[in-house]
């Protein structure tokens, strides 16, 4: 059998009757939409990171875009990120009618490199969106003291980044919005998608719960534009039951992780490396080589699937050209997105699994000269 880099059916058979129960508990009571759950849920997952509000809503892309609307972004805005991260988090930003500006990472980390921050700030700029990747936190006092010294709205991309923290604090309660995404690969998922916002103003959160829900409050009238955008009770009853196993996922991640860091430590891959201040909730165990696509080759042969998280930096492909941005413009993402790609990660990995994974590695590391 091949080891794949993610699935789900252990996990769920292991939680089969509880998921099964809350499915039920749903569909008996009566209550399918911004029901009881997604209020629970809302409250309990805020308090989990540390956050004062929570509002659920569909996916993690509309959890970005309405955070950033929320926080009064207005057409023509520019929004700083960057390229290394998935789709979604630059077509939110288009979605919400900001122009994506992009700075270059730090290629230790894969994260915003923060001392490139403050030259990609114009004078349109009123927001960064932080993406916490792979599983660790941007350094976000040093977000901060840039936003604070422009005026600008901080937002975090949490949608890797669950029970991630930064120097004692959780992913999530470290800037105006936070957005996380519940798709099923996520350190927290459901089956199908979900999303929320956390925020510690209740301005934000007051207007995340009109934008969600058409611009309405109550009644079937609209006091602002607003959107289909609401996380779906079945899947917060789901959730509800699965946070009060996420510190256990996390653990097992961060287990898994350190048998990798043991067993790779001596070979040419680049590893890992946790940015001070971070514990790292390994979402995805990242590494890198120069050959990445002969190695990930020799894998497939020896039965192991890994994944390439992203082969495209966003600023190269035609359906961002119009931004401007050219090949070389960012040459650590570009450099990065070349030679990096993630092993087999999630918690119900067997360490038996793991280990055939571990052996094909140094196999295909041997043959190709790089032990």
């Amino acid at each position: 059998m091949p080891v794949n880099v993610w699935g789900y059916l252990r996990e769920y058979e292991a939680e089969r009757e509880e998921i099964l129960a809350a499915v039920s508990d749903v569909l008996g009571s009566g209550k399918l939409i911004l029901g009881p759950h997604v209020a629970a849920f809302e409250e309990e997952f805020a308090a989990y990171c540390g956050a004062k509000y929570g509002v659920g809503c569909d996916n993690g892309t509309n959890a970005v875009m309405l955070a950033l609307l929320a926080c009064g972004l207005a057409p023509g805005d520019e929004v700083v990120t960057v390229s290394n991260t998935a789709v979604p988090t630059v077509s939110a930003i288009a979605s919400a009618g900001g122009a994506p500006r992009f700075v270059d990472i730090d290629p230790a980390t894969y994260l915003m490199d923060t001392d490139r921050l403050e030259a990609a700030v114009t004078p349109r700029t009123r927001a960064v969106v932080a993406v916490h990747l792979f599983g660790q936190c941007v350094d976000m006092e040093a977000v901060r003291a840039v936003a604070d010294r422009h005026g600008l709205a901080v937002i975090e991309d949490c949608a890797q980044s669950h029970g991630a923290t930064q120097r004692g604090k959780v992913a999530g309660s470290l800037s105006d919005a936070a957005a996380f995404s519940f798709y099923p690969t996520k350190i927290l998922g459901t089956y199908g998608d979900g999303g929320m916002v956390l925020t510690g103003r209740e301005d934000v959160a007051a207007k995340l719960k009109k934008l969600r829900f058409y611009g309405m409050e109550k009644t079937y009238y609209a006091l602002e534009q607003g959107y289909n955008s609401r996380l779906d009770e079945i899947h917060a009853a789901i959730l509800r039951g699965k946070l009060k196993h996420l510190p256990d996922y996390i653990a097992r991640r961060q287990a898994l992780a350190a048998r990798y860091d043991a067993a790779l430590a001596d070979t040419a891959l680049t590893l890992p490396r946790t940015a001070a201040g971070n514990t790292h909730a390994y979402y995805l165990y990242v590494v890198r080589h120069p050959r990445r696509d002969a190695v990930m080759a020799g894998l497939k042969e020896r039965g192991v699937n890994v994944n390439i998280s992203y082969p495209w930096p966003i600023h190269t492909m035609t359906g961002y050209a119009h931004l401007g941005y050219k090949e070389g413009d960012l040459p650590h993402t570009e450099q990065a997105a070349k030679e990096i790609f993630s092993l087999p990660m999630y918690p119900s990995l067997a360490d038996a699994e793991q280990d055939t994974a571990i052996a094909a590695l140094r196999e295909t590391l041997a043959a190709l000269g790089d032990a």
